[in-house]
Parts: structure tokens; sequence; C-alpha cells
């Protein structure tokens, strides 16, 4: 069987080929394309790239394909493609937007008869590749801003606390966009810290450690997802989540791991649950002053699954909104 293009004659114009623009993704490891981009690369009669230091042209010259670097003009790639040839080029980083609004600018003519115009992603990002950009760009901030360069955990503490309660507004008042920055908000605390750890002479780690640590925390806590243990219902998740970290933390007494520096609110209501889901029966303290008042108020609100902190917020909501009615 003949494969190759037909001459043309002067009855039969020649025919006009194809272009097939090769997008592959920086997050993902070079080499790894698809099996329609192996196909498309090794069928080609030309594969171009202009840049020649492009991270996938080492492993397909390892495969046998050749790679002119070259950055031709939209009108030289027409030509190319004269008589039924393909070619095939490897986009950059920025892909091609010269090259490609050139492509447009001659369709768009009329007085050339283009050719098949393919647009193949070779590779594609996964899910959360994202986050790779962030580690990136927070690597570069690290080292090269003025201020960044010299935050340490200490001084970042106060915009963990910032952000996280921001979040908390952006959930409340229902806000989805502002729930989207603000999560990323807090995911920037996350990696600004692993970040600085990883001078840390002593004992450093990375984000990866982080991952990787909540990962296996996660893992080891949902035996019902990942092991032989049952759970079909809430409660025997929180039951089973329990178990195993009173395992893993080995406390003496229910109240460790409570951080006393939260929201006074806050803190007595995770008293009372950690008192509740131990079965434990302990008597309020008594004493004079609102303090003791506030106490007895958020441990009944936890026992009625009210979250006292939110409720409280709720109603201090409220009452902004009656001082801005006043104010007219």
């Amino acid at each position: 069987m003949n494969t190759t293009s037909p001459e043309a004659t002067p009855d039969t114009p020649a025919a006009p080929g194809r272009i097939v623009l090769l997008t592959t993704s920086h997050r993902v490891a070079p080499g790894l394309l698809s099996w329609p981009a192996w196909q498309a690369l090794h069928a080609a009669d030309r594969v171009l790239c202009a840049d020649g230091a492009h991270p996938q042209l080492p492993y397909l010259r390892e495969a046998g394909i050749r790679v002119d670097e070259a950055s031709p003009t939209a009108e030289d790639l027409v030509a190319a493609c004269a008589g039924g040839h393909t070619v095939v080029v490897v986009a950059t980083g920025e892909g091609e937007p010269v090259l490609t609004d050139g492509l447009a600018r001659l369709a768009g003519s009329g007085r050339v008869s283009m050719p098949e115009l393919e647009l193949l992603p070779a590779s594609y990002d996964l899910p959360g590749a994202r986050l790779l950009d962030l580690v990136q760009v927070m690597d570069r901030i690290r080292a090269e801003c003025p201020w960044s360069s010299q935050q340490t955990h200490k001084g970042l503490a106060k915009y963990g606390i910032e952000e996280a309660y921001e979040l908390v507004e952006a959930i409340e008042e229902g806000d989805r966009e502002e729930l989207r920055e603000e999560l990323g908000d807090v995911l920037l605390q996350v990696v600004f810290h692993a970040r600085i750890a990883e001078e840390d002479p002593d004992a450093p780690f990375s984000i990866d450690d982080v991952a990787g640590g909540i990962v296996t925390k996660l893992i080891h806590r949902h035996p019902h997802v990942f092991g032989d243990e049952t759970a079909t219902t809430p409660e025997e998740v929180k039951a089973h989540w329990l178990r195993t970290k009173a395992i893993e933390k080995q406390r003496e007494s229910i109240t460790d791991g409570v951080p006393l520096g939260q929201p006074g609110l806050a803190l007595a209501s995770k008293l009372a649950s950690r008192v509740r889901t131990a079965g434990l029966e302990v008597a309020l303290p008594t004493g004079e002053g609102l303090g003791y008042e506030l106490l007895t108020l958020a441990v009944r609100a936890e026992a009625a699954g009210v979250d006292p902190e939110a409720a409280l917020r709720s109603a201090a909501r409220a009452y902004r909104d009656a001082i801005r009615e006043t104010e007219g």
C-alpha cells in the first residue's frame, strides 16, 4: 500500500497537510506522554520545537524522534505542510501564541489553503497538580523577597490565626468566592511554615513531610476505609477515630492536647466535649463572676449540640447589623 502523499498535478491541488500543536504539562514528569501523542510524533514528517532546552526533548530523541530546533512563522509552517505533510510543533511552556495568532490570520484571509490544525494535549495535570506550583512559587519568594526571607514561625503565627478566622467568617457568610480565596490564604500559611522549616539546622522538614504525615494519620485513623474495620454511621467513625487517637497519643488526661489559648467559649465547649465523650461525671466549678455563668452556658450549649462560639458570632453579627441600621 502506498502511504506517500499524491503528487500535485495541474488539475489536482497539493494537499494542505496537517499541523499538530503538542502541549505538555510541566507538572508531569517529562517523557510521560499519551499514546496518541507518541503516535503523532512517530508518524510526523517533521517535529519542531522553538525551545532547545525543552524538558521533553531528551526523551523524544531517546525514542528515536528527530526534533529540529526552529521557530517557524505561520507562513513557513503552512508551506512545510504542503503536499500532505504532517508537522508536529512541540509547544513551549508559554504556548505558541505568536504562531497560533498567525495561523488564525492566514485562515481568516481566505487566500491560503490551510492545513488541518489539531491541538493535542500530550499530558494532563493530575488533581492537586497546582500545589506543585505553589511550592515552587513559595520557594522563590522565600529566597528573593526581602520580607518573606526574614519571617519565622513565631512571626507568622498571628497571620495563621487571622486567616483561620477569616475562613470561618467566609463559611458562615456563605460566600463561595470568599471561601475559595480564604482557603488559599490558609494553605499559604501551611506552605510558608513548611518552607521555613526546611532551613532548621537541627530538625528540618519539608512540605512533603507534612503531607506524608497527615496521609499516614488519615489512613491509620480510617480503618473502616483502608482496613478491615466496619463503620456505617458517623458515630461509629468518630469512635474509631477517638480510639485510634487515644492509642497514638497515650495521654494521661482527657484534657491533654486541648489548646488553652483558644477563645474562651470554644475552650469550655471542647473541655465539655472531652468529658462527655469519656463518660465522666464532673461537676462544674462554682464561683462568683460572669466567667462561671459563661462556662455554664458553654457546657449547656455543647450538650445540646450547639457550638457556643459560632452561636455568639451569629448573635454578634445581628448586633452589628442593628448598629448599622441605627446609624442610618
